[in-house]
């Protein structure tokens, strides 16, 4: 018995899959740029070039727009990291500090100023802290395995996971560093002194 192959693709989904796209960044962009209260669906529509009643097709509520677009701008920054994985140093502490450097990044740009948004919008909004505590775990989680890949640590040994947590809450705290003047000198010192240390906790 033969099977039939997938059905392509046809311009409709096509659209349809670029329209959601845009959506999704454009979401990310008024977060980051105007935070929660700004950051209407008409907004997003405006800035992504399309009606609100196309995007409203795409996201039933607002909290559906905005989570899916964290979830989706997350996922392909670490995809990305993974992605650069090829190019880092040997194992060693070269190749321990250039991972920490790339999770720094992760923290430091657009994509984390709009999640702060909607944290702090979800302490207040229950409904909203139902969906980003949910989000932020399975972020959470993705961004650790990344991490542990990149540098090839050995989670049994004593206190690696632990190390490696640490990394992604250092991270954050100079994300929020960050957010209000350019703390790029101090954090440098940081993520050299950091990763000389979690480099120790590595190789035990």
């Amino acid at each position: 018995m033969t099977t039939s192959a997938p059905a392509a693709r046809t311009p409709r989904q096509d659209r349809s899959r670029a329209t959601r796209r845009r959506l999704l960044e454009a979401a990310v962009e008024c977060l980051a740029e105007v935070g929660w209260n700004g950051s209407t669906v008409l907004v997003v529509a405006e800035r992504a070039g399309v009606t609100r009643g196309a995007a409203q097709h795409h996201f039933r509520t607002r909290e559906d727009l905005f989570t899916a677009a964290v979830e989706h701008v997350a996922a392909e920054r670490l995809a990305a990291v993974l992605a650069r994985a090829e190019q880092l140093p040997p194992p060693g502490p070269a190749r321990t500090e250039a991972v920490v450097e790339m999770i720094v990044s992760l923290h430091t740009g657009p994509l984390f100023r709009a999640g702060l948004h909607l944290w702090t919008a979800a302490a207040t909004e229950r409904r909203l802290r139902e969906r980003i505590v949910s989000l932020e775990d399975q972020v959470g989680r993705e961004a650790h395995r990344v991490v542990v890949e990149c540098l090839g640590a050995d989670e049994c040994a004593t206190g690696v996971r632990e190390s490696v947590q640490a990394t992604l809450d250092l991270a954050r705290g100079l994300g929020l560093a960050n957010l209000l003047t350019d703390d790029g000198p101090r954090r440098v010192g940081v993520v050299r002194q950091w990763s000389r240390l979690l480099d120790a906790a590595l190789t035990g």
